[in-house]
């Protein structure tokens, strides 16, 4: 089995970009201070963060309502963590300084998912944690349920590094704290932060409640032609997408 589970990786592998990581020394001094400051300023209430690894490659699996979401999960497991974060915010200079000092990665929209993809392998290559919003972007929706339909990049992601934890990650309270459009930052009110259980994709592939695969089925997909494998990994990589977003409505994203 895993033999096939290798071949199985190798298939789904998304090829880094070979850039270099951006540089971020503040980074580690901020990780020293800013977390005891913003849980002074912020009302901050975490759970499960003792789930998460504190060394090697982790996927931070979250749902976004606010762009104050990263702000709360960085500090939770103290950890360099890198989001993607889109061109616009390095377009002021307030928000690019935050970004540049945070090693966030800037991706350009008109360059396409997989080039996001790849850049985020770059990050796990590098055995660091990654930063990402299954759902792409903020939530517009402006009443509850706010959490929307995942992209599949996640499962992507995870079949690519398949020995990876995904923990997925339930952010409450902070649409409350900045609304997408807002200008104002509420800081008094409580955001709620649950590091769920992690999953590797070869674990998820072979368990009956997740993608539920033996041997034969992982060779079939292998040997399969290529229009033929596309859709079978497409079907899976929906499963574990919807699978991870039903796991975040049961740590209670809203």
């Amino acid at each position: 089995m895993e033999e096939t589970l290798a071949a199985f990786r190798e298939m789904c592998r998304i090829p880094g970009t070979d850039i270099p990581l951006p540089k971020s020394p503040g980074y580690t001094v901020l990780l020293t201070t800013i977390p005891h400051l913003l849980r002074t300023i912020f009302q901050y209430r975490y759970r499960g963060i003792h789930r998460v690894r504190r060394k090697g490659a982790v996927i931070i699996a979250g749902n976004h309502t606010s762009h104050v979401d990263p702000f709360g999960v960085i500090p939770g497991i103290r950890r360099r963590t890198h989001y993607l974060a889109k061109d616009a915010h390095f377009s002021k200079a307030f928000t690019a300084f935050i970004m540049r000092t945070t090693g966030q990665i800037r991706t350009h929209r008109e360059s396409g998912a997989a080039d996001a993809l790849s850049r985020a392998a770059d990050v796990l290559e590098a055995g660091l944690s990654m930063g990402i919003f299954p759902e792409g972007t903020r939530s517009r929706r402006t009443e509850a349920p706010f959490l929307s339909r995942g992209k599949t990049g996640v499962a992507r992601l995870a079949a690519s590094f398949p020995d990876v934890p995904v923990h997925p990650t339930a952010i409450t309270g902070a649409r409350d704290v900045m609304a997408p459009g807002d200008k104002m930052i509420r800081f008094w009110k409580r955001v709620g932060i649950s590091y769920g259980e992690a999953i590797t994709w070869n674990d998820w592939i072979i368990a009956p409640a997740g993608g539920n695969q033996s041997e034969s089925d992982l060779l079939a997909i292998i040997d399969a032609p290529a229009e033929e494998q596309r859709a079978a990994l497409g079907e899976l990589y929906r499963k574990f997408t919807d699978q991870l977003i039903a796991s975040l409505a049961a740590l209670g994203a809203p």
